[in-house]
């Protein structure tokens, strides 16, 4: 049998000796090394595709950059940070010591605007002598030769004109010291601390790396913090004729709900479309195809004969009412954000003046929306093929219209379903002209469209967190968003919405309510709540995940006051958490979230730190929280707390209050609790000092 050969022939090979250089950097026309020295890899915050990475006013960032460099020589790794005012810091980073070569720095942001960043490595020649120096002189090994290095080291040093006076006279002295010295003296000046602190302020370096510079947008604290609450201002002050019907409410009266509001520590008052709502398929109660004469339809089907996306639905009042709204919500300490949902219902002017902006069906028919099984007959949606330039231009003059009407924040329904580009272009162009707009993505979606959307620019996300209400559930969640997309996406860890009632709400009871409150206050810096949630509203339309008679297609009249008269209300629950969140520091930061462990399958633990540096009081803010996320039992175990996070050694006690009851415990690192779901189902724990 024949032996097979090779189709191509064989390469003689050339000797080293054969091969020509070519200059440092290159390796052939068109190609080069990109290897340095001291490499600096895998650099953050970043966002994947290449999108800036995003922060808030406030927000400690860590930065980190794995940086080695070959042997065993010391490196030095610093920050390079650049303001939006051209005005530039140096920030030493420490390396994380856990094998992966990875330097960090935590970094306060103080100003919002776009800022740059890169990394700078060295190789550290002080702390390299000194490293060596102490082992070396201890063993015996090279005494005078350690000497010599040094003193050359700290005459290097003092060489440079640029170093204080002071500086240099003491390097100069302790060269001299080294060279007449003994052993005693390497080790001394080896480890002295405060001459290792002169060369940490300036290192003396012999080889240096730089990175790319980076990109860090940095917007509006309220971009990243915040307490939401959602209500219909038509159902506020709505009233029940005398033949049955109910009047709409109006901003008037709607006016007279914010105080309650803003005295449960809310900050930000979201408003449903506020538009004229469109006759043609309107929906009756509970989404039925037959409406009686006094239902006022969904407020998502947007547009009638009294215009469009840009008017105010007559019932509610007149542009200067809404005004008049927006300036009594400021007074009392709340923003107002209205919901952008870019579809129209089939009165909107634009089917009759952009037909094309719509999909026409074989039969002539425009389509309507659709998210199977649900249907929208009462709705078109947007079709952007055909005229995206049109689309793009009106859909920026109805966001820049409320802007001028005092509007900040808009919560935008259903992004996904349109596309990203456009959503890129249009945040990019409402930023540029007023930084200060905030774009809330209510995408419910696959996770990659999520946080697509959140790459290309808005500033906040709905999340999984709705759905995610086991222990392990909840540890994978709150890990994944406070660590994994902390860079560019900010969960709004809503309790509930208008659309959505979970079963874990329909049949959790009470202690649901409170359990998903608390863990939603404390474990992301921005939340928000349904308005009815403090009066537990969990009755579920059957076989769906939505409230029965939902608000969205009728009246909601509540008693609010009565309630809360009867203790039949969650109002002081949500007041006492808002006042918390707004007490301790830690809890408006995302990226310190750290999960903990419990012996119960359905115990979650978690704190949140912030380093005295901090938090402005020159005191440190932990807050540890403990939540039995099973609303139908009693639990008893023990948990289980890396202390170390907080600076308390492990078995070192320490005391804790709860800041819901005012009970103090002395606890260590591991600590028998017992939660009951029918009282107090969640510890929110400050730790403190022990007495």
């Amino acid at each position: 049998m024949a032996a097979r050969t090779s189709s191509t022939r064989s390469k003689t090979l050339r000797s080293p000796a054969q091969i020509p250089l070519r200059p440092l950097g290159a390796v052939s026309d068109g190609e080069t090394l990109t290897a340095t020295r001291i490499p600096l890899l895998n650099a953050t915050p970043a966002v994947p595709g290449g999108f800036a990475p995003k922060a808030f006013v406030g927000e400690i960032v860590p930065f980190t950059v794995v940086a080695f460099r070959e042997g065993h020589d010391t490196i030095g790794v610093q920050l390079r940070l650049t303001s939006p005012d051209g005005e530039e810091s140096l920030h030493r980073l420490s390396p994380l010591l856990d094998g992966t070569d990875r330097w960090s720095a935590e970094i306060a942001i103080d100003a919002q605007g776009r800022w740059t960043f890169r990394f700078e490595a060295f190789s550290d020649d002080f702390a390299t002598w000194a490293h060596a120096a102490e082992l070396k002189v201890a063993a015996g090994v090279d005494v005078p030769v350690m000497a010599a290095l040094g003193a050359e080291l700290l005459a290097r040093a003092a060489s440079e004109k640029d170093r204080p006076l002071a500086q240099r006279k003491r390097l100069t002295a302790d060269s001299a010291a080294l060279l007449a010295g003994d052993g005693a003296t390497t080790i001394a000046l080896s480890t002295d601390a405060d001459l290792a602190r002169v060369f940490l302020e300036r290192p003396l370096t012999s080889l240096r790396s730089a990175s790319a510079a980076h990109t860090l947008l940095v917007e509006r604290t309220a971009a990243g913090v915040g307490a939401w609450y959602e209500f219909f201002p038509r159902s506020e002050g709505a009233k029940r004729l005398k033949d049955g019907t109910i009047k709409s409410g109006t901003f008037r009266t709607a006016t007279k709900r914010l105080p309650a509001v803003a005295a449960m520590g809310f900050d930000v008052i979201y408003l449903v479309p506020i538009h004229p709502i469109g006759i043609t398929n309107r929906k009756g109660r509970n989404n039925t195809l037959t409406t009686e004469p006094d239902d006022p339809g969904s407020p998502y089907a947007i547009g009638a004969a009294e215009g469009g996306h840009d008017a105010i639905h007559p019932d509610l009042g007149k542009p200067a009412d809404f005004r008049a709204f927006v300036r009594a919500a400021r007074a009392e300490g709340l923003e107002v954000a209205l919901d952008l949902a870019l579809q129209a219902s089939p009165d909107h002017p634009w089917v009759d003046e952009h037909p094309e902006w719509f999909t026409t069906l074989p039969d002539g028919t425009i389509a309507y929306a659709e998210n199977p099984p649900k249907k929208y007959q009462d709705i078109y949606p947007l079709n952007f093929d055909n005229d995206p330039e049109g689309i793009y231009r009106e859909m920026l003059r109805v966001v820049q219209h409320w802007v001028h009407e005092g509007v900040k924040i808009f919560r935008v329904d259903n992004p996904h379903t349109k596309p990203l580009q456009f959503w890129e272009w249009l945040i990019a162009t409402v930023n540029a002209e007023d930084p200060d707009v905030i774009f809330l993505a209510e995408a419910f979606t696959r996770p990659a469209v999520m946080r697509a959307l959140a790459a290309v620019g808005f500033q906040q996300s709905y999340s999984y967190f709705t759905w995610r209400n086991t222990k392990s559930e909840l540890e994978e969640f709150l890990s994944s968003v406070s660590h994994e997309t902390s860079d560019y996406m900010r969960p709004n860890l809503f309790v509930n919405t208008h659309d959505i009632l979970t079963e874990y709400l329909q049949f959790g009871g009470r202690a649901a309510y409170r359990i998903r409150a608390c863990i939603a206050a404390t474990a992301a810096p921005v939340y928000g709540v349904y308005a009815g949630y403090e009066l537990f509203e969990n009755v579920a339309r059957p076989g769906s995940e939505e409230n029965i008679d939902n608000e969205k297609y009728e009246y909601k009249l509540r008693d609010w006051e009565g309630a809360e008269a009867a203790g039949d209300s969650l109002a002081p629950l949500l007041r006492r958490l808002n006042e918390i969140r707004r007490t301790h520091p830690a809890l408006r930061q995302l990226r310190n979230l750290a999960i903990h462990w419990s012996d119960d399958d359905s115990v979650l633990v978690y704190s949140k730190h912030l380093d005295a540096d901090f938090t402005g009081t020159g005191d440190a803010d932990t807050i540890l929280v403990v939540a039995n996320v099973d609303p139908h039992s009693v639990r008893e175990t023990t948990v289980h707390l890396d202390t170390t996070i907080w600076g308390v050694p492990l078995g070192e006690p320490f005391e804790v209050e709860d800041l819901l009851t005012g009970a103090v415990w002395a606890w260590t690192d591991h600590n028998y609790v017992r939660l009951d779901a029918f009282a107090e189902p969640v510890h929110i724990l400050k730790v403190r000092k022990r007495a």
